[in-house]
């Protein structure tokens, strides 16, 4: 396999020296289930750590190959399912048209024994309608009260969202009322919120409207932005929000910066966690001249893009990274070298399987001979972790309620990872002092004197010390 670092750190030394009381921020009510450091949510204080985004390893060559003698890959939409009746792995995926239209998509599908080596040749379904773009699943399970209508698929066509069902995932059958809502991109992907029991679509959207301009100012709203709406039923949706727009004064999304939408949403905790797709499309991936200082007959060679991640805790409300989680391969004539734009995501056992586009040049070059399907994977939970160099880091969180039996603790130790529970006014508990963890795994058990069942619904903090570590989070059994 091939592994990409790109680091994201930013050295907390003494970042929150404050001391948050139960009276001032409450306490958090922690059910069973894991809970990530992915961002300061439940931290109270931290320091001589280091925030760090981790890069998934990547294999080296695709998985799906463009081109009409292999497997017609034309998009970068792709959705996976894991069936745990079959233990199958099936995928969908944005084939190209007969006449090779550059508007529209067929849907094409493949079965995996693995998640990785797919059964070829590929099918190409016939299409429940007129396909733009979009290539969406959603399987509601062998339990769904209409047989008919288990699997949903969502594409976009001008002027919305377009929704079809089938019982099989294979035959699909159009579905009434579309589009189901209207927006102005082609970019589109829909989510089960399986924490608010509701329908999620996430969209490209332009605030200006259909006119596409060659070249959007920086500031201009005619660049394509991520929004979302919500429903329970797929018939009903709320008006579309902005959730994702570039950000003043981030080095990185100067320029040019574009979302081609967010994707991949899985539920972990109490958290929704997507991949966004980045665009600078005034720069190329090969060092050299950019984009406008090309000219216009070559600007169709341009357009660099990679993946950050974005998360949620209440559905409404998106936070994401700056730094790539997934960066373009730095390596020239890579599969992925211009864009490595992930698009989908699945836990498999201990692990997150990634499945991703990876352009050969840039955004608008090789639509149906250089776009690929690559393949990436990292242990479960393993986005974000808060690392001890050789100085001892420690992390105190806010005033947890805890609710279950037993926790572990997901860290990779090379050196000393102590952990112990202390009362909301951070004083020691007995029965609860400090536990010795060693080794790499994503569930350490921590065992206590005493069951932690004991301080179910009293206000607690978890308090890590370590050196030549990392910690990504924890699980409450």
């Amino acid at each position: 396999m091939l592994r990409i670092l790109f680091t994201s750190s930013v050295i907390l030394i003494a970042l929150l020296s404050y001391e948050c009381t139960q009276s001032s921020i409450g306490t958090l009510d922690l059910n069973p289930g894991p809970y990530l450091f992915l961002d300061d949510y439940l931290i109270a204080e931290q320091t001589m750590l280091n925030r760090t985004v981790n890069n998934p390893d990547r294999l080296s060559d695709p998985i799906l190959y463009a081109g009409w003698d292999k497997d017609q890959v034309f998009q970068p939409y792709i959705s996976v399912i894991h069936d745990e009746q079959s233990g199958l792995f099936r995928m969908w995926y944005n084939t190209s048209t007969d006449t090779i239209n550059p508007h529209w998509s067929h849907i094409a599908y493949v079965e995996s024994q693995d998640g990785i080596n797919w059964n070829r040749p590929h099918r190409v379904l016939a299409d429940p309608h007129q396909i733009a773009f979009g290539c969406t699943v959603l399987d509601r399970g062998s339990d769904w009260g209409n047989p008919d209508k288990r699997y949903v698929f969502a594409a976009y066509l001008r002027p919305g969202l377009y929704l079809s069902y089938s019982a099989d995932g294979i035959t699909w059958t159009e579905g009434e009322g579309n589009p189901v809502f209207e927006h102005n991109h082609d970019i589109s992907s829909l989510h089960w919120d399986s924490i608010r029991e509701q329908y999620l679509a996430i969209i490209s959207h332009r605030l200006d409207g259909y006119e596409d301009k060659t070249y959007p100012l920086p500031n201009s709203d005619n660049r394509r932005m991520g929004h979302q709406t919500t429903s329970k039923d797929l018939e009903n949706w709320e008006d579309i929000e902005i959730i994702i727009e570039p950000k003043l004064g981030v080095p990185r999304e100067r320029g040019e910066t574009q979302f081609y939408s967010m994707s991949g949403a899985v539920t972990r905790g109490d958290l929704m966690i997507g991949l966004v797709k980045v665009l600078r499309d005034d720069l190329n991936a090969t060092p050299g001249l950019n984009a406008r200082e090309m000219g216009d007959m070559k600007r169709k060679a341009a357009g660099l893009g990679y993946t950050v991640l974005a998360w949620t805790r209440d559905g409404k409300t998106w936070q994401r990274d700056h730094q790539p989680f997934m960066p373009n391969n730095p390596l020239p004539g890579s599969f992925d070298h211009a864009m490595t734009w992930g698009d989908e995501q699945i836990v498999v056992g201990d692990k997150t399987y990634i499945y991703y586009g990876g352009y050969e040049q840039g955004h608008k070059v090789g639509r149906f001979d250089k776009r690929h399907i690559g393949f990436a994977s990292m242990d479960k939970d393993r986005y974000v972790s808060r690392d001890a160099d050789l100085v001892e880091g420690r992390l105190l969180t806010k005033p947890v309620k805890i609710h279950g039996e037993s926790l572990t603790v997901n860290a990779n130790i090379y050196k000393s990872c102590q952990v112990r529970m202390v009362g909301a006014d951070s004083k020691p508990i007995a029965g609860y002092d400090w536990v010795q963890i060693t080794g790499d795994s994503i569930a350490h058990p921590v065992v206590w004197a005493k069951s932690i069942g004991k301080l179910n619904g009293k206000a607690v903090r978890l308090e890590f010390k370590m050196t030549k570590a990392q910690l990504f989070g924890f699980e409450i059994i």
